[in-house]
């Protein structure tokens, strides 16, 4: 009966270190769930930046096709001018 108590109680610390292994796997899990998350986010801001850039860029150059457009009609118009 010592021998089977023996052996009940080094399978229940052999259940009990494989709870804890099991719970702390499930724990690093979930960790790098998050960090997948955090990663893939990292690289969401990447691309708004991005986006955000192009934005800032093609306002510039909205901006500079308007100037070119005004100067186009005024130089059209200066010449209606000169040919009358």
């Amino acid at each position: 009966m010592d021998q089977f108590n023996e052996l009940v109680s080094t399978q229940m610390k052999t259940m009990d270190k494989l709870l804890y292994l099991q719970s702390e796997l499930e724990r690093c899990q979930q960790i790098e769930k998050q960090l997948i998350t955090l990663r893939q986010n990292a690289e969401l801001d990447e691309v708004r930046e991005e986006i955000d850039r192009m934005k800032d860029e093609l306002k510039d150059i909205h901006r500079v096709f308007e100037e070119q457009t005004e100067e186009v009609i005024r130089t059209y118009q200066e010449m209606n001018i000169l040919i009358k």
